[in-house]
């Protein structure tokens, strides 16, 4: 039988036992109750192991055959972002458009820098000597806060309707400013900084950043076109799916960020405005329940892989060391990172109290840091950081995921 086939089986399988488990025993959000159970699955099948590595061999085997780097950032992340996109309130979005454009931009790089050198003399401490650029590089691969941890969490959390909008818009748009962020580092590290010029790095997020939006607002204009062309439920819903599918086909042809095209072409098609003239309300119903679903599905799928991840993971004392030292960096440097934003638009806007805690705490990593951290070559030294960047995401999703709820609600008193 087609290897694919069974390596999505075998994921759709554990996806459903251990999200049947969490609903009916542990009563944990979706997100966290799957990794958890994921983690705990694997460490069982470890300990299996020691008298028959049946289990274990096959299960490493699944984990070799997918390249998790393509299937979440070149694959899964177009869905994702597409369906957070649609359900996202764009009335709000367009009113804190100005603080989540900064958040997303100014936000992520100061994060990415500031993480760097946090890490650089945090190694240099534990005896770990790695240059500056790769430890840039960590900054860049655990700057952007996962949209898909975000929306998952926040929406059972309580956050205030605008702060909520911040925090998901920034999650929305910063995982593809991110993405951008690397692949310029990356190349830095790759060809040297010598061989590397400033209109380079410029030429390459112009294109990534501007085409992937002027991409994306191609995309939604077209879809919304069609589907007010026609009155017909299941066409809409393919049509849909059409736009996500041929976008990021022709964004990864042309080089453009299709996370960025398909957020813009989600925020077009789901805007209350165009919906109205768009979608009879039958068919609105159809697209959102798709999605809605496609949506659930994929991330069960993917927060059962980072528990399998624990696999392919090097474990050496110094590496633990490291990520446990990191935990605070990128937190410290998440709430740094924010302080500008905040204080320039705190005012007009009229900023929840307590945003800063609140977004520094609810910014939660996720899959696109772990992916982006198997991405790095052995000379980026890719063995301790994708450590770290496992330990900073499973605290991240269930020791902030777990309490961001009771975090909200004291300091809401």
């Amino acid at each position: 039988m087609n290897d694919i086939y069974v390596i999505a089986t075998v994921l759709i399988f554990l996806s459903a036992i251990f999200g049947y488990i969490n609903v009916r025993f542990l009563k944990l959000p979706n997100t966290i109750g799957l990794m958890i159970l994921t983690i705990v699955f694997t460490l069982a099948v470890l300990l299996l192991s020691n008298f028959d590595p049946t289990l274990l061999n096959f299960e490493k085997s699944i984990i070799s055959n997918i390249d998790f780097k393509t299937l979440l950032l070149d694959e899964m992340l177009s869905f994702l972002l597409f369906a957070g996109a649609l359900h996202t309130n764009f009335d709000q979005l367009k009113i804190q458009r100005r603080p989540i454009l900064l958040f997303s931009t100014l936000g992520v790089l100061t994060s990415t820098f500031l993480v760097g050198i946090g890490m650089y003399f945090g190694l240099q401490l534990i005896s770990l000597d790695v240059s500056f650029i790769n430890c840039l590089l960590f900054g860049a691969l655990i700057s952007p806060t996962d949209p898909i941890a975000v929306l998952g969490i926040l929406k059972k959390a309580g956050v205030p309707k605008k702060l909520e909008t911040k925090i998901v818009g920034e999650s929305l748009f910063n995982d593809g400013v991110g993405v951008v962020i690397f692949l310029t580092i990356y190349k830095i590290a790759e060809s040297g900084i010598a061989n590397v010029s400033a209109l380079d790095v410029a030429q390459l997020f112009g294109q990534e950043v501007i085409g992937g939006i002027g991409i994306g607002l191609v995309l939604g204009w077209v879809t919304y076109r069609l589907l007010k062309s026609i009155d017909d439920f299941d066409i809409e819903v393919i049509i849909t799916l059409a736009t996500v599918m041929g976008g990021t086909v022709l964004c990864h042809k042309f080089h453009l960020s299709a996370p960025l095209a398909m957020v813009t072409a989600g925020l077009i098609v789901g805007n209350d405005t165009v919906r109205a003239h768009s979608m009879s309300e039958n068919t609105e119903k159809y697209v959102d329940k798709f999605w809605e679903l496609l949506d659930i599905l994929l991330n069960a799928v993917l927060f059962v892989l980072i528990g399998m991840e624990m696999l392919v993971l090097v474990i050496e004392g110094k590496f633990i060391l490291a990520g446990l030292l990191a935990i605070p960096i990128c937190l410290i440097c998440r709430y740094a990172s924010l302080f500008l934003p905040i204080k320039i638009f705190e005012k007009k806007l009229d900023f929840v109290k307590n945003t800063d805690i609140i977004m520094t705490w609810g910014g939660l990593r996720g899959g696109i840091s772990i992916a982006l951290a198997l991405g790095l070559s052995a000379s980026m030294e890719r063995e301790l950081f994708l450590v770290v960047t496992y330990i900073v995401v499973v605290f991240s999703i269930i020791a902030q995921g777990l309490t961001v709820d009771k975090l909200v609600y004291r300091l809401k008193e």
